[in-house]
């Protein structure tokens, strides 16, 4: 099969052979995780009743259902099915260890499947859905940003390659708001190098957020406070160059001029260099 992903059909078709198993569940003395319990069902009927569950909003029985088809039928076409089935349980079910676990074991089991780049999908989305908070652990962002890179370059051509460009545009200026915000402590407690650091960081390496302006205003506060002209001039002159018609630029730009200053690529420092690229159109 080729590299572009279909969606997967989540829509339930009960048909007459297997609805038994679905009415099954609303009797009291049916327990399908007994043992032996769905031995006599064969992995169609198995499979339609996770569907019929999903419908449901029992995702988690859903999951238990379609993981039963790879136990009791391993490597047929019905347990293929069925472990991307279950991937997606678990993700809408909001258990999302399991999810990335079922995910990634169709992605090993079956790496030139159709169905593989939503199973990669599936997997990015397992950590991008629990990025929510700036101030928390960005572990989560990272894994994410991997992951959306992997669905990226692996299936161009996919259904899930411009969704996934989207997100990690957007988990890419999570990061970069991390940074920010990390920065911003350090500066409104005179820490200025300790800032510098950060403000650093997402001009270097998050460049093409939506941070960068005030990060290059953020420096030039910070290397004025530290009197350190010539970083705070060259400071001014990128964000003058790149964002004159902002808010952050007409800030930088008066705190210079307040001290005699103007926005300039003085001296031989990490910011002139960025200025000279900038200058040749290789950087930003």
């Amino acid at each position: 099969m080729s590299g572009r992903g279909r969606a997967v059909n989540l829509r339930s078709v009960i048909v007459p052979g297997v609805l038994s198993l679905a009415l099954l569940g609303g009797c009291g003395g049916f327990d399908p995780r007994q043992p032996g319990a769905l031995e006599q069902y064969g992995p169609e009927e198995i499979f339609q009743r996770g569907e019929y569950d999903l419908e449901r909003g029992r995702e988690d029985d859903a999951a238990y259902y379609f993981g039963e088809i790879e136990r009791l039928y391993p490597y047929s076409e019905w347990a293929k099915r069925g472990l991307i089935m279950q991937a997606f349980a678990y993700h809408r079910d909001g258990d999302y260890a399991n999810a990335r676990a079922s995910a990634q074991r169709f992605i090993d089991f079956y790496p030139s499947d159709g169905d593989a780049a939503y199973a990669q999908y599936l997997l990015a989305l397992s950590y991008y859905d629990q990025i929510d908070e700036i101030g928390r652990d960005q572990g989560l962002t990272t894994n994410a940003l991997q992951e959306l890179r992997k669905v990226i370059e692996r299936y161009p051509d996919s259904d899930y390659a411009r969704s996934a460009t989207l997100k990690f545009d957007l988990a890419f200026d999570h990061l970069a708001a991390k940074e920010m915000e990390v920065g911003r402590y350090y500066l409104k407690r005179d820490h200025f190098s300790a800032a510098i650091n950060r403000f650093r960081v997402v001009v270097e390496d998050f460049q093409t957020t939506s941070h960068t302006p005030e990060a290059l205003h953020r420096l030039v506060e910070s290397y004025l406070s530290l009197g350190l002209t010539d970083e705070a001039q060259t400071a001014g002159a990128i964000l003058g160059h790149n964002y004159q018609s902002t808010q952050w630029y007409e800030d930088s730009h008066a705190l210079l001029t307040g001290q005699g200053l103007e926005p300039a690529s003085i001296g031989d420092n990490w910011l002139s260099a960025i200025y000279r690229q900038m200058i040749r159109g290789a950087w930003l």
